[in-house]
């Protein structure tokens, strides 16, 4: 199928991607992420291997990510956190991807050949890079000097992880410094040196303050201090940082006058109010860009039951939202957004406001990335 008929067979709601781009740059990303040999009469973003759009299955109109890629370098995690949202489509365990090296180049040579306009590439979404399985197979290395090597194709390169210290301990800084610039004749150089924006970012995943917490909801993620030593080491060597105190988890009392606790869900305290201090205090004192955070959902595991931890967080959110429901929405259950607002959220942000650090919510985030 030629490009001028991928065009006109795009699915209505991946259409606003497409839309105020040029011709020639629309029929790139027609060519590049619509499949040439289907029998559909709508199309979606499902040919690439490796390279990927961002989110295959979100409406532009509710999650209006437009033209980036995703490139996740493993299957599964050996993290295990009990809240991560890849649990709603993700089974347990964790391997290297088959033939991953040839199946990227195969992308990177398609984003020449089709002449893609470039775009921000994240590194990984439903994946750690830097488990320690990179240490044995470097998928996150080969994506990174394939990156540098089409470095045209990319704007700002984000890297998503709960393990800085390994990226160091591996020797990754002179790669990540090598990403930060963009390459002289790249259309979006005089745009990041005008607004000091750098081209690679590590975003580091630190949601807890205490071993207590991350034991019990991180269940095998790098301890605190290790992610504590990897962001220093980044910041030391000016590696530009983000740090994710994401997700924000209820505290106790659960909701004014309630009497109740976490404690008597059979759940340990996840965040106090020091904690979130000590986190966000650690954001600004490491020179971070900005901390992310969204409110935790009850997500409803790909396949098997929820564990007794989420269970009973399922349980706390109840008798938090208490008399509203929880509304379920995209494979989760969430608070209702008045309750997230005034009891999670809010004192959130008001300390992020005591201690002068900006804070994105994720999706403010992203869609702010360039």
């Amino acid at each position: 199928m030629q490009a001028r008929q991928l065009l006109a067979t795009i699915d209505p709601k991946y259409r606003p991607a497409w839309e105020g781009k040029s011709l020639h740059d629309q029929r790139a990303m027609a060519m590049y992420f619509l499949p040439h040999r289907s029998s559909k009469l709508t199309l979606g973003p499902t040919r690439p291997r490796v390279v990927k759009w961002y989110c295959p299955f979100a409406r532009q109109s509710e999650f209006p990510s437009g033209h980036r890629y995703c490139i996740n370098v493993y299957i599964g995690c050996q993290h295990r956190c009990e809240y991560c949202y890849a649990n709603a489509y993700s089974r347990p365990g964790v391997s290297a991807k088959p033939n991953f090296e040839r199946m990227l180049r195969k992308d990177m040579d398609d984003l020449e050949r089709f002449d893609l306009p470039p775009a921000p590439v994240h590194i990984s979404n439903s994946t750690d890079p830097f488990q320690s399985l990179e240490a044995d197979v470097g998928h996150a290395r080969t994506a990174l000097e394939e990156i540098l090597a089409h470095r045209s194709r990319f704007t700002t390169v984000t890297v998503l992880t709960k393990n800085p210290l390994l990226a160091v301990e591996l020797g990754y800084i002179p790669l990540f410094r090598s990403l930060m610039d963009l390459p002289p004749g790249h259309p979006n150089q005089e745009e990041y040196l005008r607004e000091d924006q750098p081209g690679l970012r590590i975003e580091v995943s630190l949601a807890f303050w205490r071993d207590e917490a991350t034991a019990a909801y991180d269940v095998q993620a790098p301890p605190i201090q290790d992610r504590i030593d990897g962001i220093r080491a980044l910041r030391g060597a000016e590696i530009p940082l983000v740090l994710r105190i994401d997700p924000l988890f209820p505290r106790s009392p659960l909701g004014a006058g309630s009497g109740k606790a976490l404690a008597d869900f059979g759940l340990v305290e996840a965040q106090t109010i020091e904690d979130l201090t000590s986190l966000v205090r650690l954001a600004r004192d490491v020179g971070a860009y900005h901390v992310v955070y969204s409110p935790a959902k009850i997500v409803q595991p790909r396949g098997r039951p929820h564990s007794p931890t989420m269970r009973a967080m399922r349980q706390a959110y109840e008798s938090l939202a208490a008399p509203q429901k929880l509304v379920f929405r995209g494979g989760a259950w969430r608070l209702p957004s008045d309750v997230s607002d005034r009891y999670i959220v809010g004192p959130f942000l008001d300390v992020c406001r005591r201690e002068g650090v900006r804070a994105k919510h994720c999706m403010q985030n992203l869609l702010e990335t360039p």
